[in-house]
C-alpha cells in the first residue's frame, strides 16, 4: 500500500496542533519547536514528492477526466440522497500537478519563515501556534483538494485563524481590521458557495453512476474505462438513466468535461438556460471571478488588505501576502478557468482591463503612502493586477507568467515584510519620512533592502523579471495572433512596470540617501544594524528569488505541460461552448 504522502503533508500540522493543545501553557518554547519540526516534516514529505516525480513529466489528460496528476489520493467521503434528483457525493480527493506544485512549495517556505518571524511572540503563545498549525493545514488542503466541496471547506475556514491573528495579536485597531477582513472575504466565499451548489446539482460522476445503477459491477480495467464512460454519458444524455439514479459530484476534473453535466441542468452548455437574458454558465464564471477577486484583494475589492497588513503582526502579514492571497489566484485557475472556459474567453478583455487598472491605481496609492508597511501592501495589490493581465491573455506564456508571478511575488513580499519588521522592532516607527541617510548607520540593512527593492522592481536576475517577461510576451502574443486582447493593454502593462518602480525608488531616496537623521533623535541609540540571524533569514529568501530568476526552468519544467494543456483546452472548448451559448 503506497504511503499517503499528500495526506501526511496536509494533516501533519493538525496532528501537531492537537499535541500542542495537551501541553501546559507555560512551555512557550516547546510550542515554537513543535511548529518548526512540523514544517520540517512537511518539507521532507514534499522533497519525497519531488523525488518520486515521473521525469520526464507527462501531462496527457486521462480518459476519465480532463486532467493529469502526478500524485493522487481519492476515496468516497460523503454521499447522501437528493430524492428525485439522485445522489450527491463528495470525495476526499487530493492531487498534485503542475498547477499547484509550485504553490505548495511556496506555502511551505512562507509558513516556515513565518515561524522564524514568530519566535518573539509573547502573548497567548500556545493559542498562537495552535492557530498557526491549523492555518497550515487549511492552506495546504486548499492547494491539494480537487473536490470542489473539500476545497471550499479548507478555503472558507482559513478566515477564522486570520481573524483571530489580526484581532488578538494585531495593533490597536486590530479588531476593526479583523472584522473588515472577515466580512469582505466572507462575501467572496458566499458567492463561490452559490456556484458550488449549482455545479454539484449539475455535474455527475459517470463511473459512480454506473456502479449505483448496476451497469458496472466489477472493477474496470484501464483499457475499457473510456468506452464505459462514453456509454454511460450517452445513456444519461438520452435519458436512459433515471434522474433518481444519477450520482452527482463535486469532482473538479469531472466538472471540467461538459459531457459530465446532466441534461437540462443549470450549467449544462446544451441546455442554454438563461437568467435575465444571460447564459447561466457565463454568470457562473462571473460570480466565481468576483468571489476569488475579493480574496485576491483586486481593486475595487481591495480596501480590507492595507488595513489588515498594517494591523496584523508581521509574521501574519508574511503569510497573508506570501501565500493566503495566492489562494484566490489558484482558485480562479483551478475552478473558474477549468470548469467555465467559455467565461475565460468571454470576459478575457475585461479581466485584462481590470488587471491594468488595478496595477495603476495601486501603484499611485503606494506612491502616496507614508507608512512603509502600507506602501508594500499597495505594491502587493499592484503586482496582483499584473497577474490578471497574464491570465487574460489566454496564452501559454501569459498564464505561465501569471502563475510564476504568484510564486515570485509570494517570496518577494515575504522578503519586504521581513525588512519592515527588522526596522520597526528597533524604532517602533514605519513612517518613511522619519528616516534619512540610513545607509550610513545600517549598511547591511541598506544593502539587503536595495536588493529586495530591485527584486520587487523586476530587474533581470530576479524571479519578478521572468514573471513580467512571460506576462508581457503573453499579452503581446494574444493581441497579435489571437485577438483576445488589444495591443494597447500590453503597452499599458509595460508602463505599469515603470510606474511600480517609482515608489520603490522614491522610498530608497528618502530613507537611505543623504545625511543621517531621525524624526525622533531619542531613538538613535536603538537604531543598530541587523544581526546575524536576521541576515541569514533575509539572505535565504534573496537566494531563492535569485535562483528562480537565474534558473526559471526549475519551476517552468514542473508547470509547463499542465498549463499548456489548460490553455489549449480553454481556447478550444471555451470558443466552442461560447458559440453554443450565444447562438
Amino acid at each position: 500500500m503506497p504511503i499517503p504522502v499528500l495526506s501526511i503533508i496536509t494533516w501533519l500540522p493538525m496532528a501537531s496542533a492537537l499535541i500542542a493543545a495537551c501541553i501546559s501553557t507555560r512551555r512557550d518554547n516547546l510550542f515554537k519547536i513543535i511548529a518548526l519540526i512540523t514544517l520540517l516534516g512537511q518539507g521532507i514529505c514534499f522533497l519525497a514528492i519531488l523525488y518520486r516525480l515521473p521525469f520526464p513529466l507527462s501531462c496527457e489528460p486521462s480518459q476519465y477526466a480532463s486532467t493529469s496528476l502526478f500524485f493522487v489520493e481519492r476515496f468516497s467521503w460523503v454521499c447522501f440522497p437528493l430524492g428525485k434528483l439522485g445522489m450527491l457525493s463528495s470525495n476526499y480527493y487530493l492531487g498534485i500537478d503542475g498547477l499547484n506544485i509550485g504553490l505548495v512549495a511556496l506555502a511551505l517556505i512562507v509558513m516556515f519563515i513565518g515561524i522564524i518571524a514568530s519566535w518573539h511572540i509573547k502573548k497567548y503563545v500556545k493559542a498562537y501556534f495552535i492557530l498557526y498549525l491549523l492555518l497550515n493545514t487549511l492552506i495546504i488542503g486548499s492547494l491539494l483538494a480537487l473536490d470542489f466541496l473539500l476545497f471550499y471547506i479548507f478555503f472558507e475556514i482559513t478566515l477564522i485563524p486570520i481573524y483571530f491573528f489580526i484581532g488578538l495579536w494585531g495593533d490597536t485597531k486590530g479588531p476593526y481590521a479583523a472584522t473588515k477582513f472577515f466580512l469582505y472575504t466572507l462575501l467572496g466565499t458566499i458567492l463561490i458557495l452559490v456556484v458550488l451548489i449549482g455545479l454539484g446539482l449539475s455535474a455527475y460522476d459517470p463511473i459512480a453512476t454506473g456502479i449505483h445503477t448496476g451497469i458496472i459491477n466489477t472493477p474496470l480495467h484501464e483499457s475499457v474505462v473510456a468506452e464505459t464512460v462514453d456509454m454511460i454519458q450517452q445513456m444519461v444524455q438520452n435519458n436512459q438513466i433515471a434522474s433518481k439514479d444519477i450520482v452527482h459530484t463535486f469532482d473538479i476534473p469531472l466538472m471540467a468535461d461538459v459531457k459530465n453535466f446532466v441534461p437540462n441542468a443549470s450549467f449544462n452548455v446544451a441546455s442554454g438556460k438563461l437568467l435575465g437574458g444571460y447564459p447561466l454558465r457565463l454568470l457562473g464564471f462571473l460570480v466565481l471571478l468576483v468571489g476569488f477577486l475579493i480574496k485576491l484583494a483586486v481593486v475595487p475589492f481591495h480596501s480590507w488588505l492595507p488595513d489588515a497588513h498594517v494591523q496584523a503582526p508581521t509574521p501574519i502579514s508574511i503569510v497573508l501576502a506570501g501565500i493566503l492571497l495566492k489562494l484566490g489566484g489558484y482558485g480562479l485557475l483551478r475552478t473558474a478557468y477549468s470548469i467555465f472556459p467559455e467565461g475565460a474567453v468571454f470576459y478575457g478583455f475585461w479581466i485584462g482591463i481590470l488587471g491594468v487598472g488595478c496595477s495603476i491605481y495601486a501603484a499611485l496609492n503606494a506612491l502616496a503612502m507614508q507608512d512603509l508597511k502600507r506602501m508594500i501592501a499597495y505594491a502587493s495589490i499592484a503586482h496582483i493586477g499584473f497577474f490578471l493581465l497574464g491570465l487574460s491573455s489566454l496564452t501559454a506564456e501569459g498564464v505561465q507568467g501569471a502563475l510564476y508571478q504568484l510564486i515570485s511575488h509570494g517570496l518577494i513580499t515575504t522578503l519586504l515584510f521581513l525588512l519592515v519588521e527588522a526596522l520597526y522592532k528597533k524604532t517602533n516607527d514605519r513612517t518613511i519620512n522619519h528616516y534619512s541617510g540610513l545607509a550610513a548607520r545600517m549598511p547591511y540593512y541598506t544593502t539587503l533592502t536595495l536588493i529586495a527593492f530591485s527584486a520587487a522592481l523586476g530587474l533581470p536576475g530576479f524571479s519578478g523579471f521572468i514573471a513580467e517577461l512571460l506576462i508581457l510576451l503573453g499579452a503581446f502574443q494574444s493581441s497579435i495572433f489571437s485577438t483576445y486582447l488589444p495591443i494597447g493593454l500590453g503597452i499599458l502593462g509595460g508602463l505599469c512596470i515603470l510606474l511600480n518602480a517609482t515608489y520603490y525608488v522614491w522610498a530608497i531616496q528618502r530613507m537611505f540617501a543623504g545625511k543621517f537623521s531621525l524624526y525622533l533623535p531619542a531613538l538613535e541609540p536603538t537604531l543598530k544594524d541587523i544581526d546575524v540571524q536576521e541576515r541569514v533569514v533575509l539572505l535565504s529568501v534573496i537566494v531563492l528569488v535569485a535562483v528562480l530568476g537565474l534558473c526559471p526552468n526549475l519551476l517552468l519544467n514542473l508547470t509547463r505541460d499542465t498549463l499548456i494543456h489548460l490553455v489549449d483546452r480553454i481556447q478550444e472548448v471555451g470558443q466552442a461552448n461560447l458559440q453554443k451559448l450565444l447562438m
